[in-house]
Order: structure tokens, then C-alpha cells, then sequence
């Protein structure tokens, strides 16, 4: 956890959630409650990360909240133990609007340009007002960032990248999301932002979470 913090602090990060009024993470985190501040998932959910603490993000590009809480969530990943797997999930909440901002990013992904254009893709948004959800307005976009057009018109009407979109609609359905972000520890807990809370305390519950999956883990 101190580890965690020192590369919000670094970031610039911790001013930024403090001025949401948030507080710095402490080593004495209150327990959790189940109901109050997680659910247990029922069934739990298969895992893709053999070994390892997965963590899955559901989002959508289009949800401010998203965007605010992404600086946190890349700050999190970075200094989070190798035995820890962060994967995200678009999903559309069945919004067939939102449908071409999960192949976006699925897209981007299969193109190994992810890394490069993931947050660009929120401060597009919701800083630029650029109307990414409209497909002509998103492919002109990526365009722009430098990626050949007609290879990304191939790969965002692929059937692997539909199949994805596909795969992720199933996945939120399984976890039962009613709210993003929001994030899900081994297949078994769900978490979202306390009402009246931070990102910062999100990410100090998922970390309780994932100090008892890896305990669950090694038995």
C-alpha cells in the first residue's frame, strides 16, 4: 500500500483525489463490509489469469466517471505486486450507441496501440468534446493519432473484435454490472465507488480484496 501511494504521490495524483475530497490511503484500513462496501459475486466467475490476483475494471469511454478515475486506476496498475493481473472490460449496458466505443477499444487493442491512446480516447471526450460514439467521427479521430485508416476499418469490423464486444456484453451480464467503473477481484467480489466516497478508498477496498483472494489462492 505505501508502495501504491508513493506512485500517486509522484504522479501528482494524491493532490488531485485529496482536492475531491478524498484522503490519503492509511496502512490501518478500516475492515470491510460486505453489502456496505463490496458484494460477493454469486456464482463466482472464471478467471483468465492462471496464478495470479485478477482484477477486472469494467468502463465505459463514454462515462465521466471513468475518465476521472483512470489517472488512479494506471497509477494503481503500475505499482500493483506481479502476482496481481489488471484487465479492463467495455461494456455497453446493452446501448447499442455505445457499441462502437467497445470496438474502439478493442480495436486499438488488437492493433497494439492501447497503451499509446487509451487515455486520449477519454480526454477526446470528455475534454475535447470529440463525438467518438459516431463511427466517421471516431475513424477521422484515429486518423489524426497516426494509425492508416483502412487497416483500422479492417480490424474494427473484424470478427475477432466483434467477438470481443460479444464476450464483454456476456461478462458484465455474468458480474450483474448496474454501475461503472467498477471493479471485480478474482471473480468474486464487486466493488464500486463508496456513496460519498473516493477513488482512493475504491482502490484501498480492492486492496483488502485482493490481500484475501491470494490467501484463498493458497489454499
Amino acid at each position: 500500500m505505501k508502495r501504491f501511494m508513493s506512485v500517486l504521490r509522484s504522479a501528482g495524483l494524491a493532490l488531485a483525489l485529496l482536492g475531491m475530497g478524498g484522503t490519503p490511503a492509511t496502512a490501518q484500513s478500516p475492515a470491510l463490509q460486505e453489502g456496505r462496501d463490496f458484494k460477493q459475486i454469486t456464482p463466482a466467475q472464471p478467471t483468465e489469469t492462471a496464478g495470479k490476483v485478477e482484477v477486472l475494471e469494467f468502463f465505459s469511454y463514454a462515462c465521466p466517471h471513468c475518465a476521472d478515475f483512470d489517472p488512479a486506476l494506471n497509477a494503481w496498475a503500475k505499482a500493483a505486486p506481479k502476482d496481481v493481473a489488471l484487465r479492463r472490460v467495455p461494456i455497453t449496458f446493452g446501448r447499442d450507441q455505445w457499441v462502437p466505443l467497445a470496438k474502439l477499444y478493442y480495436t486499438l487493442e488488437a492493433m497494439g496501440q492501447l497503451d499509446r491512446l487509451h487515455g486520449k480516447v477519454f480526454d477526446a471526450i470528455h475534454k475535447d468534446d470529440v463525438k467518438l460514439l459516431a463511427e466517421n467521427v471516431q475513424f477521422d479521430w484515429v486518423e489524426k493519432q497516426g494509425i492508416d485508416r483502412k487497416k483500422y476499418l479492417e480490424t474494427y469490423k473484424s470478427f475477432a473484435v466483434q467477438s470481443k464486444v460479444t464476450r464483454a456484453q456476456q461478462v458484465a451480464a455474468a458480474y450483474k454490472i448496474q454501475g461503472v467503473p467498477a471493479l471485480a477481484v478474482n471473480g468474486k467480489y464487486l466493488l464500486n465507488t463508496p456513496p460519498g466516497g473516493t477513488h482512493t478508498q475504491l482502490l484501498n477496498n480492492t486492496e483488502q480484496l485482493i490481500t484475501r483472494a491470494r490467501a484463498e489462492l493458497k489454499k
